[in-house]
């Protein structure tokens, strides 16, 4: 079941961060469903953290998405080659963003195999938030899409996770951030 509009309008970014663990990141492009539970994620909490693309209030054409209603895709292109996406959450103009970091293949495996120019054999690995994203067709394009649409969206299947079975730690790559870099806001299935 695609997850509703209030899933995404809590203004607890952490907290929601760790619930979007287990939950299936689904995308139809081309007319394919690829479909990928996540198992990674970091929350970015607005304009007061400083690895936010909102910190400080900054507000530009690109992440416009960023201060919309919570349930907004929020796509953007890293070192010119990775689409990396994240989940608004929260109210309008309060820049809430949780960076999905990781899945595993679910559905359309075949067609993530052909995304990510992988053998038609063996495993494939969907570890990073470049890779996530290559492999199941999200591009820049689709930020600012509503995910209570039928192009990207997130799914509840049941899949439970223990508290104990996460790994929590700060965010990584994020040097910048100073001390905000150290925040305890990357969830992991361990």
């Amino acid at each position: 079941m695609k997850l509703p509009l209030e899933f995404y309008l809590r203004n607890d970014v952490v907290e929601v961060s760790r619930e979007l663990l287990g939950k299936v990141l689904c995308s139809k492009q081309d007319d394919q469903v690829t479909k990928a539970i996540i198992t990674e994620t970091e929350a970015y909490a607005g304009i007061q953290d400083k690895a936010s693309h909102a910190y400080g209030g900054r507000r530009t054409e690109r992440t416009e998405p960023l201060f919309r209603q919570g349930g907004t895709a929020y796509v953007y292109l890293c070192y010119g080659i990775h689409h990396l996406f994240n989940v608004v959450v929260g109210d309008v103009d309060v820049p809430l963003a949780i960076l999905i970091r990781a899945g595993k293949p679910m559905e359309g495996i075949d067609v993530m195999r052909q995304r990510r120019k992988k053998p038609p054999t063996g495993e494939i690995s969907l570890a990073g938030p470049g890779t996530l994203s290559q492999a199941l067709g999200i591009k820049t394009e689709l930020t600012g899409t509503s995910l209570l649409e039928d192009r990207i969206w997130i799914e509840d299947h049941q899949i439970r996770v223990r508290p104990r079975d996460i790994t929590v730690g700060p965010r990584i790559g994020i040097d910048y951030a100073a001390e905000d870099a150290k925040r305890p806001y990357r969830f992991r299935i361990a």
